[in-house]
């Protein structure tokens, strides 16, 4: 039996992705902890791990998100609001996650601490000599490649002598103007930790994972040299149902039509950006729209067109076998579980990670990228109509399908992390000097999850 410590940012798409993983590994008779943020209580006990909060209220943002808690992010867009994100939202808490988790591990040895990719506290815990560091990425892979122009730019790969000059201009660029203050912080937390100060940006920090669980399949990623040896690609865990859930009426209604769902994940949430503007420009087509809120109150959108159906929330894993076409505006989760169904994307999302994952739906062919975060009802009704009327995009998605399948997803995760952690030490152990080396193909690279 091993121990397994999960420490996740207080947030829905950094925590939730993992829950599948940490019940595997209990039903194989292992123990797991779990740290993070008061609202996600009573889910993780749920799977069988026991609950431990973030002690700092003031970086507990789980029960109201960033907006309620830093009113000024509101204001932000681009890239001053991703800025803003990486200093409050997961450099500043570093301090206080190094603490509380030094603190479990006192009351209880691990085997190794599993954190997802925003979670930097664990990466300063193994360079203090921690236990063995797995990471899970709840986005694109972070890792840089001299093929890649900087994340948050959503730029198709650039080969050969010019595209590699273009990365490292624009690589370069990204780390002048926008990481300093990161790394600046993240430098404060060094110095206070005893641990010498690094150039490494926070998007060099995943390396100090000795394996890193991506959730999704290999070919939704560009297809590119040197991908970190530690990164095992596992598709993406398969969410619970509440066993409590009852179909909505309506439920019936979903056999013999094509359905189109629409959705904006938990972090960009306002209606008018694409649920609105989505119902309304499919309406009277011969599709049923359904619409999943979330957060969002449902009556806000009425009055609703005959062929809409709205909900707060509906288990996608019931849902997407019935669905034809999803409508989203990227996020990630959302996304590779509408693949690991084999259902066809339409994109229109450009905040966060979005930008990322919509460019590579496109460049996978198993969607269209609309290249807007507010698309017109004419642009959503058209792109819909290409994606039924073309099989390919189909097609496409049902071999991303096949792909996540054998990937593993939750229970390969699980034996990974079994591997993990009765392995032997790493022989040389991460430090950012070595992270931010850069050399072998390897350089700065600007990011966001969530």
């Amino acid at each position: 039996m091993a121990r397994f410590l999960f420490a996740t940012v207080p947030a829905v798409g950094h925590t939730l992705p993992a829950l599948p993983i940490a019940r595997a590994l209990i039903e194989r008779g292992h123990t797991v902890r779990w740290y993070t943020g008061v609202a996600f209580a009573d889910k993780i006990t749920a799977v069988g791990a026991s609950f431990h909060p973030i002690t700092d209220p003031g970086f507990d943002y789980s029960l109201d998100g960033l907006d309620q808690r830093y009113p000024r992010r509101r204001e932000l867009s681009g890239l001053k609001k991703l800025q803003f994100d990486m200093v409050q939202g997961f450099s500043r808490p570093v301090p206080s996650q190094v603490r509380d988790l030094r603190a479990l591990l006192r009351e209880e040895p691990a085997d190794a601490v599993i954190a997802d990719t925003g979670f930097i506290g664990g990466v300063f815990l193994r360079e203090l000599g921690g236990p063995p560091l797995a990471g899970f990425g709840v986005s694109v892979l972070p890792f840089t490649n001299r093929d890649l122009a900087p994340l948050g730019m959503g730029l198709a790969p650039a080969r050969g002598p010019l595209g590699r000059l273009r990365n490292r201009a624009l690589a370069s660029s990204i780390r002048r103007l926008l990481l300093r203050p990161v790394t600046a912080e993240l430098n404060r937390t060094r110095r206070m930790l005893g641990l010498p100060a690094s150039s490494a940006a926070i998007f060099d920090y995943p390396l100090a994972t000795q394996l890193y669980l991506q959730f999704s399949a290999p070919s939704f990623e560009y297809a590119v040299p040197d991908v970190p040896s530690q990164v095992a690609f596992v598709g993406p865990p398969r969410q619970p149902v509440d066993p409590g859930w009852q179909p909505p009426a309506w439920w019936p209604e979903l056999s013999g039509r094509r359905v189109v769902l629409v959705n904006q994940g938990t972090v960009a949430t306002d209606a008018d950006q694409l649920i609105r503007p989505a119902l309304a420009g499919l309406a009277g087509e011969d599709v049923l729209v359904v619409a999943a809120t979330g957060d969002g109150d449902p009556a806000g959108l009425a009055p609703l067109p005959a062929n809409a159906r709205v909900e707060r929330f509906i288990p996608f894993d019931r849902l997407l076998p019935h669905v034809d076409v999803f409508v989203t505006n990227g996020g990630y989760g959302g996304v590779q579980l509408a693949l690991s169904h084999g259902v066809p994307i339409v994109g229109a999302g450009k905040t966060e990670d979005k930008i990322e994952v919509n460019a590579r739906v496109a460049a996978a062919g198993v969607g269209v990228n609309l290249r807007t975060q507010t698309p017109e009802l004419g642009q959503i009704r058209a792109a819909v109509a290409a994606v039924l009327a073309d099989s390919r995009y189909a097609t496409a998605a049902r071999r991303m399908q096949a792909e996540i399948t054998k990937a593993g997803r939750e229970i390969r995760a699980a034996e990974l992390l079994e591997q993990l952690a009765g392995g032997p030490a790493l022989e040389r152990p991460w430090t950012a000097q070595a992270g931010a080396e850069g050399e072998g193909g390897l350089h700065h690279r600007v990011g966001a999850a969530g």
